[in-house]
């Protein structure tokens, strides 16, 4: 079954981990096993992994951050820094599309060629398997070094932005902190929408979220988000704004950081055993109960977004191991199409709406 990630901070870890995505993820682990503390934790995902697991299309995002011990030096001080960040990641996604190991997907045609091409490699695995094919999302807006500075990059190929991450910045207001959009943050939605660009709600800060949805006129997705309902706090989204989305056709993708699944789980003291990939599956029955149907409801990993295999569910050793949810989704009654949608059909098919044709 063809599977669709909808955040993996691939060039994040490819440039500032310095990590080599086309070994398998036995040659990372073994070759960072060496430098005890350097790395966050083990790594989970290599493009031989991605392939191994059926995970033939992700979103793969720009991640204007920094991986440090002290959190006030995760974050560029200037613009002008991760601008060039930015632009260097998206450098690594194109060097590696020349090798034919990735292809973007910039439109719905395109996209709808890739998915059927994965379907076709999967039901009949001879020979090579197609590229990962991926959608280019911007996670943290900091980037843009001004509203009017959009299209600049959606012809640069950025297809997808989340305005917020962690704390507050120029355009919003992010997780672990509270207030609006600023006005360069209107400004920033309105051209996004004169382009065609979507927006990621993710990590937006409650006010800023329900700000967000006023303005903002396209399409919206949350890449990556579990719910409030299970696991309190404002990382999450809570009901109300889960069937907002869902009003508006949206996908929520579930996350696979431990925190973000089970209550109190405490990032490197509760072992990862006590999360299993059922409990994902808590978080994405939750999203098809407030729909009354699997429409809306995805997969959004964030596997090596940070952590490693220490803060995964404990029954993950690899990426690949997606293809157990199907599974556990069967034994909970799910139809083999429902369970379709939630592993790819759903973000595939929002996408086949809400990208430009193409054609």
């Amino acid at each position: 079954m063809l599977i669709f990630d909808a955040h993996l901070d691939l060039a994040w870890n490819a440039v500032e981990w310095n990590r080599n995505l086309e070994l398998t993820v036995a040659e990372l682990r073994e070759f960072e096993d060496k430098f005890e503390g350097i790395i966050p934790g083990e790594c989970t995902v290599s493009y031989p992994e991605l392939v191994r697991g059926g995970i033939g299309i992700v979103i793969a995002t720009l991640l204007p951050r920094l991986h440090r011990k002290h959190a006030e030096l995760t974050f560029y001080q200037g613009r002008e820094s991760s601008y060039a960040a930015a632009h260097g990641q998206l450098a690594y996604y194109r060097s590696l599309e020349r090798k034919g190991v990735i292809k973007s997907l910039p439109n719905s045609a395109a996209l709808s060629a890739h998915a059927n091409l994965w379907r076709e490699y999967l039901a009949n695995p001879e020979g090579d398997a197609p590229p990962v094919g991926y959608i280019l999302s911007m996670e943290g807006a900091p980037p843009i070094l001004e509203p009017s500075q959009v299209p600049e990059w959606y012809e640069a190929g950025l297809q997808i932005v989340g305005p917020g991450h962690y704390g507050p910045n120029e355009y919003c207001h992010g997780t672990g902190s509270e207030g609006p959009l600023t006005d360069d943050g209107v400004q920033l939605l309105k051209e996004m929408d004169k382009v065609g660009m979507l927006l990621d709600a993710t990590h937006l800060a409650d006010e800023s979220f329900w700000q967000a949805l006023d303005v903002f006129e396209g399409p919206v997705l949350a890449s990556h988000h579990n719910s409030r309902a299970l696991v309190p706090g404002d990382r999450q989204l809570d009901d109300e704004q889960m069937k907002a989305l869902i009003a508006r056709g949206s996908v929520i993708g579930a996350a696979f950081d431990n925190w973000m699944i089970k209550p109190d789980y405490i990032k490197k003291v509760t072992p990862s055993d006590t999360v299993s990939m059922e409990d994902v599956c808590d978080h994405i029955d939750h999203v098809c109960q407030l729909a009354g149907n699997a429409n809306h409801s995805g997969i959004g990993t964030d596997l090596d977004g940070g952590f490693g295999k220490e803060q995964c569910p404990g029954d993950l050793d690899t990426i690949a191991d997606l293809t157990k949810i199907p599974a556990i989704l069967d034994a909970r009654n799910y139809s083999t199409e429902d369970i379709e949608k939630i592993m790819s059909r759903n973000f595939v098919e929002f996408f086949e709406r809400s990208l430009a044709s193409g054609e």
